[in-house]
């Protein structure tokens, strides 16, 4: 006994869906670990993420707050958003904006004892940012040079 053409289509129709389904399950399984939260300061304390959770911390770097350790590698500051404040420790390069009192976005993971532990460090900047390069430049040269690099 033969398929209809329209039962056929129904059936490859399920299985396109089914597929679809599988491979979307399958993907959204393989980056449940890979996903990273971003929390503000007050949001951390409130509710902390567990130890072995990698998480993104936001806010502006504490003035006064700067401290390089003995090592010369290792810093330690404060990231706070008004509300609560939480301690941060980094070891590694330090980007070139990032200092006291600019925002930051520190990567990593909270310990036991309650301090941020980051292994990366993304320094913002405001909007009045302008590049070394281009800060003797007058708005029409500045136009000129990102107008080329387009």
């Amino acid at each position: 006994m033969a398929i209809r053409a329209k039962h056929q289509r129904l059936v490859l129709l399920v299985i396109a869906l089914t597929v679809l389904i599988g491979a979307g399950l399958l993907a959204a399984w393989a980056l449940r670990n890979q996903v990273s939260y971003f929390y503000v300061p007050s949001e951390i304390v409130a509710h902390p993420p567990s130890p072995d959770r990698g998480v993104r911390l936001g806010g502006m770097v504490e003035k006064g707050s700067l401290k390089t350790e003995p090592d010369g590698v290792t810093i330690d500051f404060t990231v706070q958003d008004g509300k609560a404040r939480v301690p941060v420790t980094f070891r590694g390069i330090v980007p070139s904006l990032f200092v006291e009192g600019s925002g930051v976005v520190a990567e990593g993971k909270m310990s036991a004892t309650g301090t941020f532990v980051a292994d990366n460090l993304l320094a913002k900047h405001d909007e009045n940012y302008v590049p070394r390069e281009m800060q003797n430049m007058t708005k029409e040269q500045a136009k000129q040079v990102v107008a080329e690099t387009k």
